[in-house]
């Protein structure tokens, strides 16, 4: 048997959270049967590092585009599909559903229904394209890649990183669903991601810039955070979704900001 003090020990955990996150929030082949039971929460210290991962393959894909001569804007639309298609649209899908249950929804128990429906409404399809076309603006406002690469690291790894201090200071809004799934993450788990996160954008946008942007977007993530509280109590996985979606277009609008 392990000692608690067992440096292997720390490393399988160390291990085991980081595949149970990587396997959450992409489509990589990672395999998350070694995590066992662990849960999406105890992973939380790693979510600005999946971020940051995502947001340089958009980084990537956005000095392909360019290198190949394609003009800031359809440069910059590719860049942001690129870190859609590596997460399998999962916080869009969740951004789309909030929009439809909060705006759409005349009470707590028909916000649930068209949270639970997978089908999109009008405030859905609004918010998909409100939110590809504010990112690609952002990317495309700030012209130069390396700069809008950065802007890109930062902005997947603080939108991340501020999960698992909404899901401390909110209740999963249901009993059952993705977002009581995932459990709640202790509390050095969720100031570790913040840290983390706030680290990652401060060296990629610099430290004006990047406390500039860290503050509008704990600012605007509080905001909806609150909004949640009012419309349905709490979070799902889908509202978290949404959460990730607005941090990362305000994260990339005050990189953008002349």
């Amino acid at each position: 048997m392990s000692h608690p003090d067992d440096p292997s020990r720390h490393s399988a955990g160390f291990s085991a959270g980081f595949l149970a996150a990587t396997a959450f929030f992409t489509r990589l082949p990672v395999d998350p049967r070694p995590a066992g039971i662990w849960r999406l929460a105890d992973s939380a210290w790693a979510f600005p590092l999946i971020g940051a991962g995502i947001g340089a393959a958009a980084a990537f894909a956005l000095l392909l585009a360019q290198l190949i001569g394609l003009a800031s804007w359809p440069a910059a639309l590719l860049s942001v599909l690129a870190g859609v298609a590596l997460t399998g649209a999962l916080h869009e899908d969740g951004l789309a559903d909030t929009a439809d249950g909060f705006c759409g929804g005349r009470d707590r128990e028909e916000k649930f229904a068209i949270l639970r429906d997978s089908r999109q409404g009008t405030y859905g399809v609004l918010a998909l394209v409100l939110s590809v076309l504010l990112r690609a603006a952002a990317l495309a406002g700030i012209g130069d890649v390396i700069h809008a690469g950065l802007a890109l690291i930062a902005a997947h790894a603080a939108s991340r990183a501020a999960l698992p201090a909404a899901m401390r200071g909110l209740t999963p809004a249901r009993p059952d669903g993705l977002g009581a799934a995932a459990g709640t993450p202790q509390a050095r788990g969720a100031i570790a991601a913040a840290l983390i996160g706030a680290a990652i954008a401060l060296a990629a946008l610099g430290p004006a810039r990047g406390a500039v942007a860290l503050c509008l977007t704990g600012a605007v993530v509080f905001a909806m955070a609150e909004l949640a509280r009012r419309q349905i109590g709490g979070y799902t996985g889908d509202v978290l979704g949404a959460f990730q979606q607005v941090g990362e277009i305000m994260m990339l609008l005050a990189a953008s900001a002349r």
